[in-house]
C-alpha cells in the first residue's frame, strides 16, 4: 500500500506547502510535484538523492531542476500519511534551522489539531 502525502493546513484552511509550490517556477515545481510522487510511492523508503533525514522526524524532498533547488520538508504521521509543512528555495549548503524549527512547530500543531478532532468525535459517539 502506498503512503499520501497531505500537506500541513494552517487554522484557516490554507496549505502553506501548495502556496510555496504553485509560486515556483515551472520546471521546479514539476520537478517538486514528481518528487512528492516519488515520495508517496518509496515512503519511509525513501533515501538520498530524493529525501534525507534531518532531526528529530523531520525530513526533506530534495528536488532540483537545473540550477533551481528547493526543499520540502515533512513528517511521518500513522497509518502511511506523510505531513508536508513548509518549503524553501535553497540558497546555501545547510538546511536553515528556522525552516526546521517552523516544521517541527507545524507537527506539533497538527498533532493537536489531530488530538481535538479526535476527542469530538468520541464526545459525539457519546
Amino acid at each position: 500500500m502506498p503512503f499520501i502525502v497531505d500537506f500541513f493546513r494552517d487554522a484557516d484552511g490554507s496549505k502553506p506547502v501548495a502556496d510555496f509550490i504553485r509560486g515556483l517556477p515551472v520546471k521546479l515545481k514539476a520537478k517538486v510535484v514528481a518528487d512528492l510522487h516519488l515520495l508517496e510511492e518509496y515512503g519511509n523508503n525513501a533515501r538520498e538523492p530524493l529525501s534525507k533525514f534531518l532531526e528529530d522526524g523531520i525530513f526533506e524532498v530534495r528536488s532540483q531542476a537545473g540550477n533551481d533547488i528547493a526543499r520540502v520538508l515533512y513528517f511521518f504521521d500513522e497509518n502511511k500519511v506523510i505531513i508536508a509543512t513548509n518549503g524553501f528555495v535553497k540558497k546555501q549548503d545547510k538546511t536553515p534551522t528556522n525552516e526546521i524549527a517552523l516544521a517541527k512547530a507545524r507537527r506539533t500543531i497538527y498533532f493537536m489539531q489531530k488530538e481535538r478532532k479526535i476527542t469530538r468525535k468520541e464526545k459525539k459517539s457519546k
